[in-house]
């Protein structure tokens, strides 16, 4: 039996949206969905489950959405996701759970991101009943603290609740939400979507204290002198990687943690109500071709360049943008430059970048990475003219915990050290994970990650309330 191809989702027309920032995919209406559910095998090992880092109950949830059931639906998501409306909208399924999925194997998997955002959206609508631990919950009465309020801590922080824990989250910045809402556009995760979300925490019983850098403001010491019995660090990768060419200290040169900030936090998307300082160059250059890359380029052309082009020393092959931003990104305009690398950036009289001198280059052999490594070409160089630049390489975590708290180790380029399994740290009683642990990733990964650290946090507080 032919499979059926998967039901479409409808996203605004690429000329319209490229000059706004609302939300480019619009979702799936009851009928769609419905129709896509419809697809499910329905597979009595359900593979799909084991490609997602949460462990959602795919197969489940789908098959309440068979019938329409929204409610029962998103109940079995949230049973393992403490924010699926933001996983249907940013969660790389296709290289997850959707790559497991047997209808792949003869044409398109299931949509299961399409619909865990749809029946997280229709919850949201109609409502969601928050049923916090009652006084029998194993946690109850013990204090965790959570530092960062990104995707690992949130979700290490609805974990605990969930059993019981008096979890606060510590957030350097005023707001709540980490890479959610500082890093990721409107028109990809909308604010109040992760506003939402931390809002059920919230209702879960999780306080969040907003502008409170721990290792500047308290140290982790003495967050344990205010009763706290565990900590986990889910602070995250803010310090930007550079490429340490001539020119880069220009006016016009932001690092992509800058101009997402300023663009996102800083509320630059909502010009003229808001008058963030920021570059609106008309021809922007953003270096790099991964996600954070497609959200600088793409958040160019909403500000009003004429041009906006990606510059990447590899090809098309090697990008670890997903295929869906990348597609995109393409519909709404924006120029690819494969092998091709800058080597110095031009000024003006005024200390302004107006180009990039860049050189062309080759794939050779696999670097440590697995990926071709980019070889200079001799006498390639050319010029490439530009007024913005945004570079997007990669990030690193912020050095301040691991210089305020004894006993935390890190790795050679700043990355916490871990277990693997239990993210626990060298300092007893602290957890970490996410980028904070591993670089710049995705959202579900770090989802993961505060996943298993709340598991272990549990079970050591379970052993140490044993031997009391």
């Amino acid at each position: 039996m032919p499979i059926k191809p998967r039901t479409s989702m409808p996203t605004q027309e690429a000329e319209a949206r490229k000059r706004n920032f609302n939300e480019v995919a619009l979702g799936y209406r009851e009928e769609d969905a419905i129709a896509e559910a419809a697809r499910c095998l329905q597979c009595k090992d359900a593979p799909c489950q084991k490609g997602c880092p949460v462990g959602v109950q795919i197969k489940d949830f789908i098959k309440a959405a068979k019938t329409g059931d929204w409610a029962a639906a998103y109940d079995k998501i949230k049973e393992t996701n403490s924010l699926p409306a933001v996983c249907g909208r940013v969660c790389p399924q296709e290289e997850q759970c959707e790559k497991l999925c047997l209808l792949g194997k003869k044409g398109q998997p299931e949509a299961i991101g399409r619909l865990e955002r749809y029946a997280s959206d229709m919850a949201m609508k109609r409502g969601v009943n928050v049923q916090k631990p009652g006084d029998g919950a194993p946690g109850k009465g013990r204090k965790v603290a959570i530092v960062g309020s990104g995707p690992a801590g949130l979700t290490a922080a609805g974990d605990l609740a969930k059993l019981g824990y008096s979890v606060t989250i510590f957030e350097a910045l005023h707001a709540s939400g980490g890479v959610l809402i500082y890093g990721i556009p409107e028109f990809r995760l909308p604010k109040a979507i992760v506003a939402e979300e931390v809002d059920l925490l919230k209702k879960l019983g999780v306080e969040v204290r907003t502008d409170v850098i721990i290792g500047r403001t308290v140290t982790v010491d003495e967050v344990f002198a205010m009763g706290y019995e565990a900590v986990f660090l889910g602070t995250g990768a803010g310090l930007p990687k550079f490429m340490g060419i001539p020119g880069e200290n220009l006016n016009g040169i932001y690092s992509a943690n800058e101009y997402l900030t300023r663009t996102n936090l800083m509320k630059a998307y909502r010009f003229p109500d808001y008058d963030t300082p920021i570059k609106m160059g008309k021809k922007v250059a953003v270096i790099g071709a991964g996600n954070v890359a497609m959200d600088s380029v793409r958040s160019a052309l909403r500000h009003g360049a004429d041009e906006a082009f990606v510059v990447y020393r590899r090809t098309e092959k090697e990008m670890t943008a997903r295929a869906e931003e990348f597609e995109h990104a393409i519909e709404e305009g924006v120029k690819f430059h494969f092998l091709t690398n800058p080597v110095k950036f031009l000024g003006d009289e005024t200390g302004w970048v107006k180009g990039m001198e860049v050189q062309k280059m080759e794939l050779g052999e696999p670097d440590a990475s697995g990926r071709a490594r980019p070889v200079p070409i001799p006498n390639s160089n050319y010029v490439m003219e530009c007024d913005t630049v945004v570079v997007a390489l990669g990030t690193s975590p912020n050095p301040l915990l691991s210089s305020t708290t004894p006993g935390l180790k890190t790795k050679e380029w700043g990355g916490l050290i871990v277990e693997e399994e239990t993210g626990k740290t060298t300092r007893d009683a602290v957890y970490a994970g996410g980028d904070a642990v591993t670089g710049s990733a995705t959202v579900i990964l770090a989802m993961g990650a505060g996943k298993k650290a709340a598991k272990a946090i549990h079970e050591d507080l379970q052993e140490r309330a044993k031997k009391a």
